[in-house]
């Protein structure tokens, strides 16, 4: 593999994507774009913000028919600069905190979280 970083695309599957999208909004303080599916049906998407130099994975909120909420085994880490603030919003934006922030010693610290529809995903920080 030529790139150091192998994950290149993410998809959170969703049941209500406006409530997703505000969940996701608030914890993480950025805007999600609505973007066309590829595929031709009613599946609707909204785009995570990317580094404009290709650096990291960038992703998606999916709401895809067939697709259900918090039925998969994946887990998305969103980095932060200390993940105990990202913590701090998750109760207030209707998700829950499964794992408060902890050490992983020189790997830095994690929380793990669930989103508004089920989800588990984590949040990770060198602070």
């Amino acid at each position: 593999m030529k790139n150091s970083n192998p994950i290149v695309w993410f998809e959170i599957y969703v049941d209500d994507l406006s409530r997703a999208q505000q969940f996701y909004e608030q914890v993480l303080k950025i805007s999600l774009t609505e973007i066309p599916s590829p595929i031709e049906d009613d599946s609707q998407m909204l785009i995570f913000p990317s580094d404009e130099n290709g650096v990291g994975a960038s992703g998606a909120l999916c709401k895809m028919k067939g697709m259900k909420a918090g039925a998969n085994s994946t887990l998305v880490y969103f980095g932060s600069e200390d993940c105990a603030v990202e913590e701090a919003r998750i109760i207030k934006a209707g998700g829950k905190v499964f794992t408060s922030k902890q050490s992983l010693g020189e790997h830095g610290f994690i929380i793990l979280a669930e989103d508004t529809e089920g989800n588990m995903f984590g949040v990770h920080s060198l602070k």
